[in-house]
C-alpha cells in the first residue's frame, strides 16, 4: 500500500501575549495502512487517535511550539505510544504549556521515514524561532505549519516572530521547491508552491 496524506481538522484555542482566539487546525497523517507519522496533533487527542485507527505511529512531529499545535501532544503521544519531536528553538513555547520535555529534537536536514517515503525537516524560522517544514518529494508535498499559507506568510505580529525572517525562510527554503509541490498548511486549505511564488514581492510590500 503506497503512502498517502490524510487530513483531520480539530478545533480549539490559541493563546499568546495575553490574548486567546478560536482556531481550527489541520492535523496531517502521513503513511499507509500499517504505519504513519502524525504532524501537529492539535486540540483533540482522542480524535487524532481515532483517525490513526490502530496503525503504528512512528513519530509525532511538531512544526512549531505554539500552544494550539502542542497542547494536546503529550496526551496524543500517550494514546498512540509515539515519541514527540520539536525544534529546540521553540522550547520556551513548549515549556509554557508542558512540564515534561519533548522526547527528541528536530534539526535542519533530519529525515524521517514512513511507509517507504521520506520527510526532510527544513528549518523555516520567522513565525517562531523553531518553525520547521517537512518536505516529502515522493508525495510532491511540503508541510509548512504556520510558515506559509494560501495567500502568504504566517502571522508575525506576536512574541518570538519576525517578518523579514519568515520571508527569507519562504524565499530560500520553500519557494525553491518544484512548482507542483502541494503546501499542506497548519490552518486552512492547501495551496501549491507555483501558486504562491509569484506573490513574494507583494507580501514584502504589504509587510504583513
Amino acid at each position: 500500500m503506497s503512502a498517502r496524506i490524510e487530513r483531520l481538522v480539530t478545533s480549539g484555542t490559541f493563546s499568546l501575549d495575553g490574548g486567546t482566539w478560536d482556531v481550527d487546525n489541520n492535523v496531517w497523517i502521513v503513511g499507509d495502512d500499517s504505519e504513519v507519522i502524525v504532524i501537529d496533533p492539535a486540540h483533540d487527542a482522542a480524535a487524532v487517535a481515532k483517525a490513526v485507527d490502530g496503525r503504528a505511529v512512528k513519530m509525532i512531529l511538531l512544526t512549531h511550539g505554539h500552544d494550539d499545535h502542542v497542547r494536546a501532544a503529550r496526551e496524543t503521544a500517550r494514546l498512540l505510544d509515539a515519541p514527540i519531536r520539536l525544534h529546540p528553538d521553540d522550547r520556551m513555547l513548549w515549556d509554557a504549556v508542558h512540564e515534561e520535555a519533548p522526547d527528541g529534537q528536530i534539526a535542519d536536514g533530519d529525515v524521517f521515514e514512513v511507509a517507504g517515503v521520506e520527510l526532510e525537516a527544513v528549518h523555516t524560522p520567522g513565525h517562531s524561532p523553531g518553525s520547521v517544514s517537512f518536505v516529502a518529494p515522493a508525495l510532491d508535498a511540503v508541510f509548512t505549519g504556520d510558515t506559509l499559507f494560501q495567500g502568504g506568510p504566517g502571522a508575525t505580529g506576536r512574541s518570538y516572530s519576525d517578518f523579514p525572517t519568515i520571508v527569507e525562510s519562504i524565499r530560500t527554503r520553500l519557494l525553491t521547491l518544484p512548482d507542483e509541490t502541494v503546501v499542506y498548511t497548519g490552518h486552512g486549505d492547501p495551496t501549491r508552491i507555483g501558486d504562491e511564488a509569484p506573490h513574494l514581492q507583494e507580501w514584502i510590500d504589504r509587510g504583513h
